[in-house]
């Protein structure tokens, strides 16, 4: 019931004070982004001799790819990356990258505000069921992982001995399991993967057994969870998924474990990468205020526990998502006759101080440089909860670093990428290493945009991997029958060629001068 109130008070204030430039007037700022990207249309072809729909070839650092045609606009999609032959075989097989076709017109739909406060606050009858696990961590805490499993399925848990990849599906650092991350499930299910969702301490029903919360770009407890999933699913791979501000614990986890994440591949939807800006800049007052209260109803049930190592009355009179975190973070010490400090926007010196310590521990590209897997953002140019393109999104992350890549849309919103054949039956997209569905009863109502494209994505990275692999393989095979080491190798078959011939010593004296000869 709360959340059906909190959604139909920010329609209306959306509706009444929001102005209507917000929602329709999106083309100028896609047109001025694109261009101070150097992004064109003419201007692909005139560089690369070819139509941007081809998707074979990468123009320098960005790349564009025609998206659907609305009216007399063609809305594009940008994948922006550094050149690599990865990225070469992505434009070429993941064909819904340009397959994009937003909602447009004076439909709800189009409006990149009431389409994120649709995907997240919206109830959704999904048929997927969970199945939950308990992790006790090393310091007793304990977080949660929901396994996704159909409706009609009998068996309850799945065999340690099954080869279907695993996606790990990391929700928003608030713990809100939105209508995105259910449809993610049940998409996932149809295509063959195990989904899983991670909830931390204190979220989503899960008990908080320790006075430590996890800090938003902490993944020390992510890292026990991927052990485990790792132990009971050994013989399939790991993909990841992230939401929203979700994408800062899972670009910590990437950037601090390096090649040792044991995932495959990772793709952030909507991600926040500039977090410690986002949260002092704040959200437009209807959200930050239904985000603050969602989290203050989560942590009111341990209000009196709470107390024991932080101010309880600073931390309920925030009005802010930076005075929640700091209070939460950045104060310690329980002081009962001490009066609440405002945690509006400012804050002392003392406080700041530790502010800006906390995010230096807690920025989730902090260690970017060491991330080793390819891992794809998702962002809608009209994002209402990221802010700003060009302020908040690091492009020169992904002109430079060949694992990153961006995906952008000038339409989606936050999470949304409506699309307008999104209540039809969308086409199927292939699994890892499965070419059939197993679960073929779920999904069957239409497929979201950006699910189906990080699918793509997923699979075509796979089968880029296995391709370089059978290369080196061959490789190897062809330097093991010649060069250097090709003697040492024919010296051991001699003898296999001594037992073909006739027992004389006449031929196992003319075999071994040409043996010594050919070594020499």
């Amino acid at each position: 019931m709360l959340e059906w109130l909190v959604a139909l008070c920010i329609v209306i204030l959306v509706v009444l004070l929001w102005p209507g430039s917000k929602y329709f007037g999106t083309e100028s700022q896609a047109d001025a982004l694109l261009q101070g990207l150097g992004i064109s249309q003419q201007a692909t072809k005139d560089k690369t001799g070819r139509c941007v729909s081809d998707r074979e070839g990468v123009d320098g650092a960005q790349t564009d790819c025609e998206g659907a045609k609305s009216g007399e606009k063609t809305r594009t999609v940008a994948l922006i990356c550094k050149p690599s032959a990865l990225a070469n075989y992505l434009l070429k097989h993941c064909r819904t990258f340009s397959n994009y076709s937003p909602c447009v017109g004076w439909t709800w739909r189009a409006s990149a505000f009431l389409q994120s406060v649709y995907e997240t606050c919206w109830p959704y009858d999904s048929p997927v069921q969970f199945v939950r696990d308990y992790l006790q961590l090393s310091d007793d805490g304990l977080v949660a992982l929901d396994w996704a499993v159909p409706s009609y399925q009998k068996r309850r848990r799945t065999s340690s001995h099954s080869t279907s990849p695993v996606l790990l599906i990391i929700p928003n650092s608030f713990g809100k399991i939105t209508r995105n991350v259910l449809k993610l499930c049940e998409t996932a299910l149809s295509h063959g993967y195990l989904p899983a969702v991670f909830n931390r301490r204190n979220h989503n029903g899960t008990p908080l057994t320790t006075l430590k919360l996890q800090q938003f770009g902490d993944p020390a407890d992510l890292r026990e969870a991927v052990r485990y999933i790792r132990y009971r699913q050994p013989a399939g791979r790991l993909y990841a998924v992230s939401e929203s501000t979700g994408s800062g614990l899972l670009l910590s986890y990437l950037g601090e474990c390096g090649s040792s994440s044991y995932v495959t591949a990772a793709v952030c939807l909507s991600p926040v990468f500039r977090c410690q800006s986002w949260f002092e800049n704040g959200l437009f007052w209807p959200l930050q205020w239904a985000l603050v209260l969602y989290q203050k109803i989560c942590l009111s049930r341990y209000k009196t526990v709470l107390g024991e190592t932080i101010q309880t009355d600073t931390l309920f009179s925030s009005c802010s998502l930076r005075g929640l975190e700091e209070s939460l973070f950045c104060q310690t010490g329980h002081v009962s006759s001490s009066p609440a400090l405002p945690t509006g926007t400012g804050s002392s010196s003392l406080t700041s101080g530790a502010w800006d310590a906390y995010w230096e521990r807690n920025e989730p590209l902090r260690d970017v440089d060491e991330v080793a897997i390819p891992v794809l953002s998702m962002c809608a140019q009209d994002d209402p909860v990221r802010g700003d393109t060009q302020s908040t999104v690091p492009l020169e992350l992904f002109e430079t670093n060949p694992h990153f890549f961006l995906l952008l849309t000038d339409r989606g919103g936050h999470c949304g990428f409506s699309t307008q054949s999104e209540g039809s039956t969308a086409g199927a997209v292939g699994a890892v290493g499965s070419a059939a569905a197993p679960y073929s009863g779920v999904g069957s109502c239409g497929i979201n945009w950006s699910h189906k494209a990080l699918l793509e994505f997923f699979r075509a990275t796979t089968d880029f991997f296995a391709a370089e692999e059978r290369a080196k393989q061959l490789a190897a095979r062809r330097r093991g029958l010649g060069g250097g080491a090709s003697g040492r190798v024919f010296r051991h078959r001699s003898a296999s060629i001594c037992k073909r011939m006739p027992a004389c010593s006449h031929n196992i004296h003319a075999i071994y001068n040409w043996q010594r000869s050919y070594t020499r």
